[in-house]
């Protein structure tokens, strides 16, 4: 005898849900004299995905500290939240800019004729983006290069020495956004001493999900990510931290894996940084299948599945076979069903 209602357990995209199931009194099949099904549902045809949601947040990827090469008094900074792109003043300090060239290498030394090193094919590469000539990027600096920094010093204004250090350049993989000034002007700046923070320009939505849900998402996976204005954008995974960490919820101590979402249309994203928002993570879909309701499913006698279906003021039990169980909906399939039947489903 089975008891007055079963559940089943579905785990759906990391999440857990108890499905209540209507009990059924025979093996399937069979009309039923009975009363009619409270409410009825329609079995519907179409698509079927898994989608999970997390909390993230907005911001900009790539987080560092821009240290002070010389010592002196800061003269200028940037403005918090400015884009600083190749060649573009990073601080003053004394009233001598210090500006940004793009590279991996840091720069950790004076450039100047006879200078070999990667670091040489890395400046020079900047300056032939900047529209200079009459050099070649290699490895070596030589006195063409040498006058190619005079003509570009000339250009900013600056002593032309046809050398360039540490107090003149710092490099950065790409454009950076101004995080926030650890300096103020006319503050004393020495080496080493953080004078900005800086971040990537790109905007990104960071989040943190549990080890077990971590492990559902791989870069490249499609998400769509809810705005605090009701608007959507999607995105996609960039990344999936390897190393978990704790939380920021003291209440929760649970490990979290870091992961980081990229939009594919940064620039359309008006909301302030670190502004609250919801990803919709997208699992498994199913195509073109028969869907129900998880609650028309009926626990039937023995193992398996069934649906009551609704005809000609009749009701009988179907046996089906259940699949993706998904947004509410569960995915069906056998004889007796076809897109537009009645099921019974309890009343709300």
């Amino acid at each position: 005898m089975l008891m007055a209602a079963l559940a089943v357990l579905a785990v759906v995209g990391g999440t857990t849900a108890f499905v209540a199931l209507h009990p059924s009194g025979d093996g399937g099949g069979s009309s039923r004299d009975a009363g009619l099904p409270p409410a009825t549902a329609a079995v519907e045809r179409g698509d079927l995905s898994e989608r999970t949601s997390a909390e993230g947040s907005l911001g900009h990827a790539g987080e560092r500290k821009i240290n002070a090469a010389t010592a002196g008094t800061l003269t200028w900074a940037p403005r918090k939240g400015s884009t600083v792109r190749r060649n573009g003043r990073l601080y003053e300090i004394d009233a001598h800019s210090v500006r940004l060239m793009y590279g991996s290498e840091p720069m950790y030394r004076t450039l100047r004729k006879g200078t070999e090193g990667d670091d040489v094919r890395q400046f020079e590469a900047n300056l032939a983006a900047l529209g200079y000539t009459g050099f070649t990027v290699d490895d070596e600096y030589t006195a063409l290069t040498a006058d190619a920094v005079k003509r570009w010093q000339k250009a900013n204004g600056d002593k032309q020495t046809g050398t360039v250090g540490k107090r003149d350049i710092a490099f950065a993989d790409g454009a950076v956004r101004v995080g926030s000034t650890e300096l103020s002007v006319g503050d004393s700046a020495a080496p080493g001493r953080p004078v900005l923070t800086t971040t990537g320009s790109e905007r990104v939505v960071t989040m943190k999900l549990d080890v077990a849900e971590s492990g559902e998402v791989k870069e490249g996976d499609k998400v769509t990510v809810a705005l605090p204005d009701g608007k959507s954008a999607p995105g996609e995974i960039r990344s999936v931290g390897t190393t978990a960490e704790k939380g920021e919820d003291p209440q929760d101590d649970t490990p979290k894996v870091p992961v980081t979402v990229t939009l594919d249309e940064p620039d359309k994203v008006s909301a302030l940084d670190q502004a609250p928002v919801t990803v919709e993570l997208e699992g498994e879909t199913r195509k073109d299948v028969l869907t129900v309701p998880v609650e028309a499913l009926l626990a039937l006698p023995g193992k398996g599945f069934g649906v009551e279906v609704v005809e000609h003021g009749t009701a009988r039990n179907v046996r089906v076979t259940t699949g993706l169980f998904a947004q509410g909906r569960v995915e069906i399939s056998g004889g007796g069903v076809r897109a537009g039947t009645k099921v019974g489903v309890p009343k709300l």
